[in-house]
């Protein structure tokens, strides 16, 4: 375990759904950023990209209608361009209230894939709604594609897969410039799912849960904090009966098994949490508030978990 290396998970709160509203939140986020720089923190970030996704895969969509010439653009290509638009947003952020302290480190955002399992069980059980709201003879069209859709008020829209990260093929990159001093944005989003064909990879119908693949990518580098930043102070349970400050593995896998989590909100952050601190000796993953990073690297607040 590499001391004072952590991966920080920026959640949807950290950004916006039109350009000039992002670009006040990325402030926020680069300020929580930049108090762990100034405790010399190594940092790798991941964060969220809904809905920017979303948007961009309707945006591109519409494209398509309105001019034959052009196809839709697949899940994959979309989140590919979601992690470069946030990305520059997010570094141009930092480098900006870094060099406002007086303190120069080079930002890099690296464009990222991460394997998935081809058989996973999530691709027979899509969860994650995605894309505008289609007619009934668009969803129709989408079913013929292969596709899942689901009725949503007068219309239906398309949901995918969320399969679980299995490799992370920039994991050097991403080391080596960690190694350099520099401060590394990766996997947005959940990384570019995609599928090993011999030499090849292809690109997966899938959005891959963001807070699994921090973890991945927390173990992968060694780092001894997973920091997940989100909407709220700590976890609290679904019934709203408990709210969890430092707990360790073994209680969170009880509150698990029993069923006391969201399953699409709050169970893969503790789980992500769970997994990381389990993979090593002396880890520690902290869940807490975005405005709260220094805080809670500190363990001062938020839920954490240890072993």
């Amino acid at each position: 375990m590499k001391d004072k290396r952590i991966v920080v998970a920026l959640g949807r709160n950290a950004f916006a759904e039109t350009f000039p509203e992002q670009q006040k939140k990325v402030k926020k986020a680069a300020e929580a950023i930049a108090d762990l720089v100034e405790q010399k923190y190594q940092i790798v970030i991941t964060h969220s990209n809904g809905p920017q996704v979303g948007m961009i895969q309707t945006a591109m969509t519409e494209f398509s209608r309105l001019d034959s010439r052009y196809t839709v653009a697949p899940m994959s290509l979309c989140g590919a361009m979601s992690q470069g638009y946030i990305g520059y947003d997010l570094q141009n952020a930092i480098r900006t209230e870094l060099l406002n302290r007086g303190i120069f480190k080079p930002v890099s955002t690296i464009i990222t894939q991460v394997r998935v399992d081809p058989f996973d069980k999530a691709f027979n059980h899509p969860t994650k709604i995605i894309g505008r709201i289609m007619s009934k003879e668009e969803a129709e069209a989408e079913e013929e594609k292969g596709n899942y859709v689901v009725p949503e008020g007068d219309g239906y829209r398309r949901i995918i897969a969320s399969p679980h990260p299995v490799d992370i093929y920039e994991i050097d990159a991403i080391t080596a410039l960690l190694d350099a001093g520099q401060l590394v944005i990766a996997a947005g989003g959940g990384g570019i799912p995609v599928m090993e064909q011999g030499t090849s990879l292809k690109g997966a119908s899938a959005v891959i849960e963001k807070d699994y693949t921090a973890a991945k990518l927390a173990d992968m580098i060694d780092a001894s904090h997973l920091l997940i930043l989100t909407s709220k102070e700590q976890i609290t349970t679904e019934d709203g009966k408990k709210t969890l400050g430092s707990i360790r593995v073994s209680e969170a896998l009880s509150l698990i098994d029993e069923g006391h989590f969201n399953p699409l909100t709050t169970l893969p952050k503790i789980d992500a949490g769970v997994s990381f601190v389990s993979s090593g000796e002396g880890r520690t993953a902290i869940i807490t508030k975005l405005e709260n990073a220094y805080q809670g690297i500190k363990e001062r607040m938020g839920t954490i978990i240890k072993q």
